[in-house]
């Protein structure tokens, strides 16, 4: 059978309400700026304070530019897409939009993982901290999280790139992501949805799990403090970290635990919105800028520009 082989497709986008799209674009655009630029921030204020070059703060910067690479890998393209008359994306960026994504995804679980086990090891032994928590292990975790990163998002393209688009070619969705495209191929996705299920246990499962378990441990911590403001200021920081963390993996877990032929379009761009857009935008004023240091150390930079 002959088919005619895909070599772009038809991006819908969040909502096909032209009344929405203005308003929609506003706040995209809104998102887009506060995510980048914050990020942004994080990142120069620590390259260029010395007194941030310490295990906390460089596992922020690598989750920053995780964020940044997220927030460029989506939105710009949506942003183009609303604009533009002709609402397309050609394979080969879908497939570059896809791998970029997926890699942001993999670094960021395994990052929050490995900060919380950074905020347990500071709490719970701060006698030992220093000596295990040495820039040498600060590097080997991030590069630890950038090969598992890499590796997951070259089984997942790799996989998506060996599937046949022939038939439809229009995703409802506002990017390229692993459920829908696997729901429009003409080749069978078994082994696409077995890999997905395998990815999502291990990495969004287990290292929720395993986040879950570093902040039990603070928290337990925490009680035995008996200064009742130090006992609300720490749990202050763990809930806000909890929630966002929450706001990610769950969605995640949700999204991406299903085969692709439970996908519900609507309902799920709405939850993809969470941790495409909202984590990122959550992140640098959950994790830095309610931080006193993080403040001065991006003061410092604003004042010299």
């Amino acid at each position: 059978m002959n088919h005619t082989v895909v070599t772009q497709f038809i991006m819908l986008g969040l909502t096909q309400n032209p009344e929405l799209q203005g308003v929609l674009f506003c706040v995209l655009l809104l998102i887009y700026m506060v995510a980048f630029l914050g990020n942004m921030l994080i990142v120069v204020a620590i390259i260029c304070n010395a007194a941030l070059h310490t295990p906390m703060y460089i596992l922020l910067l690598g989750l920053a530019i995780v964020d940044i690479v997220c927030t460029n890998s989506i939105i710009p393209e949506v942003l183009w897409t609303m604009l533009s008359t002709e609402s397309t994306i050609s394979y080969s960026s879908c497939m570059s939009q896809l791998f970029f994504f997926t890699w942001s995804l993999g670094a960021e679980m395994v990052l929050f993982t490995t900060m919380a086990y950074d905020r347990y090891m500071a709490i719970c032994f701060p006698l030992h901290y220093s000596t295990i928590m040495n820039p040498c292990t600060c590097v080997a975790l991030l590069s630890l999280v950038m090969a598992i990163a890499v590796t997951n998002s070259w089984v997942h393209t790799g996989l998506i790139l060996r599937l046949t688009f022939c038939g439809p070619n229009t995703i409802d969705h506002f990017f390229c992501e692993i459920p829908p495209l696997l729901a429009l191929s003409c080749s069978p996705v078994r082994i696409n949805e077995v890999m997905v299920y395998v990815a999502d246990i291990t990495l969004a499962v287990g290292d929720f799990t395993l986040t879950c378990i570093s902040y039990g441990f603070i928290i337990r911590a925490i009680l035995r403090i008996r200064s009742a403001e130090g006992k609300k200021k720490a749990f202050s920081t763990c809930s806000s970290h909890l929630i966002v963390v929450s706001l990610y993996y769950c969605p995640v877990i949700y999204t991406y635990i299903r085969p692709a032929s439970s996908y519900t379009f609507e309902k799920d761009k709405v939850v993809a919105a969470l941790y495409t857009l909202v984590t990122p935008t959550l992140n640098p004023i959950v994790y830095s800028f309610r931080n006193k240091e993080m403040q001065a150390g991006v003061r410092k930079v604003l004042l010299k520009h």
